[in-house]
């Protein structure tokens, strides 16, 4: 039995359905794990030691009673033999000063993924280290670049660089006149810079969620977007249809995969469109439920086999 730590979000907000996190829950609990829930805002640094106010749950598949706690108590969270590392970006400040701290317990307790390299690879730079999978891309803060990225492609994607589940894309298409006010806009509200790829027609076929475990393809889901939508995310109306690899995604994944296990990110999610590997995501994946609804393999166990060989190791 393994006692295991979650750090993430409000339980009473996640979506039993298709959340990736209350599933890997379910499955620790069936193994016996004993489970603790506490937010981000709830763990401190004392001299070099970490502590975190959390909570006993159980959970179980029963919409709108979907989890009961214990009584809050005190923890050391060195005394944990896993935390799993699961709430979701924006990856600001806030989402790196927790790294930093889950740094002092780790690898003695295992943190899932490793937290400097989740720091190191949020999620959309580590795709940056892979140019001859990814389609044509700029990260930047210079309005100029951008216009001239878009001269050139004319058709392309403007993204926040630590968004997620598909908020703030936009695709700006040849005749679009809004690229000047997008860019007004993010810049006045925000200093972090954009990413801009090519657009990939591809993408009306499907966005491709694959799952990696310690660095090995173990399921995926396509994502379709609504009609009149860009987006493929499901949390914007995307369609997920089962689907299998193709050799170009094979390709990718063994490309990819060494760096994703030897950086210590078991659970990773990336996202392809066509032959092109358009992000890595390291740091709250989803798309484990989809996968095992539409007859592929329990993803939730597998990670556990991996984390569970890793701490009795």
């Amino acid at each position: 039995m393994l006692n295991v730590a979650v750090q993430m979000d409000s339980m009473e907000s996640i979506g039993i359905d298709g959340d990736s996190t209350f599933a890997l829950m379910l499955a620790a609990q069936a193994r016996g794990h004993e489970l603790f829930h506490y937010k981000v805002e709830n763990m401190w640094l004392r001299g070099a030691r970490l502590f975190a106010r959390v909570r006993p749950v159980r959970v179980q598949r029963v919409r709108n009673d979907h989890f009961s706690f214990g009584a809050t108590e005190v923890v050391d969270l060195s005394k944990m033999d896993v935390v799993l590392m699961r709430q979701d970006p924006p990856f600001d400040m806030a989402y790196i000063t927790a790294t930093h701290l889950l740094e002092h317990i780790h690898p003695k307790t295992l943190v899932v993924n490793d937290p400097a390299s989740v720091r190191n690879a949020p999620e959309k730079l580590l795709v940056t280290h892979f140019p001859d999978l990814m389609p044509p891309t700029l990260v930047s803060w210079d309005v100029e670049a951008i216009r001239e990225f878009r001269a050139e492609y004319q058709d392309i994607i403007v993204k926040p660089l630590f968004g997620n589940g598909g908020a703030g894309v936009f695709r700006i298409k040849p005749d679009d006149e809004n690229l000047s006010s997008l860019l007004e806009m993010h810049f006045a509200r925000s200093r972090e810079p954009l990413m801009v790829q090519r657009y990939e027609p591809a993408v009306r076929l499907g966005d491709k969620r694959i799952i990696l475990i310690d660095g090995e393809p173990m399921g995926a889901i396509n994502r379709v977007p609504a009609a009149g939508e860009a987006r493929s995310n499901m949390h914007v109306g995307g369609r997920p249809e089962k689907t299998e690899l193709t050799s170009r995604e094979r390709d990718i994944c063994a490309a990819i995969g060494p760096t994703l296990r030897d950086q210590g990110l078991i659970f990773v999610g990336i996202d392809v469109i066509g032959d092109w590997l358009t992000e890595i995501n390291v740091t709250s994946p989803t798309g484990i439920q989809e996968v095992s609804r539409f007859g592929g393999i329990d993803l939730a166990a597998a990670i556990w086999d991996s984390i569970e060989a890793k701490v009795a190791a």
